[in-house]
């Protein structure tokens, strides 16, 4: 990970990983950082697979985070996540390492990218939230 990714993770309250750590070394990796409410990816290993869920939500102050890796193919993306987590206020995934952001009525869905492995993105990137008001505010980062 970059110096700039490291300095936004140690300063961070909660860390937010949706998956593919690969090996439990980058996990613990990250909880040296600091806390980390995480869920497994597809190329996760298997002692990750059993120690991390596939979902999770979380309550922040005002709003409930969702968190998954795998929100499915893109066509109704929005409305499918909508329906899963109907409690969410946003919902975070991972799986295509490509970076998104959308939002319909108030509804958010936000994939970070990757800071490690930008596959077809330009860029590597993470994601950094803020909670003010009753609302979440994401917001990509794009790193060298």
């Amino acid at each position: 990970m970059s110096d700039e990714c490291l300095a936004v993770l140690r300063a961070a309250d909660l860390i937010v990983h949706a998956g593919d750590f690969s090996e439990a070394s980058v996990l613990a990796e990250l909880r040296e950082l600091g806390h980390v409410a995480a869920v497994h990816g597809n190329v996760d290993s298997p002692e990750l697979r059993s120690e991390l869920p596939e979902s999770i939500s979380l309550d922040l102050e005002d709003i409930t985070l969702a968190v998954i890796h795998d929100a499915g193919p893109a066509k109704g993306r929005l409305e499918r996540l909508r329906g899963r987590f109907p409690e969410a206020d946003a919902v975070v995934f991972g799986h295509s390492h490509m970076p998104l952001h959308e939002e319909r009525e108030g509804f958010q869905i936000f994939n970070p990218g990757s800071p490690t492995e930008r596959r077809r993105s330009p860029n590597r990137s993470m994601g950094e939230a803020s909670i003010q008001g009753g609302r979440i505010e994401l917001r990509h980062l794009t790193l060298p």
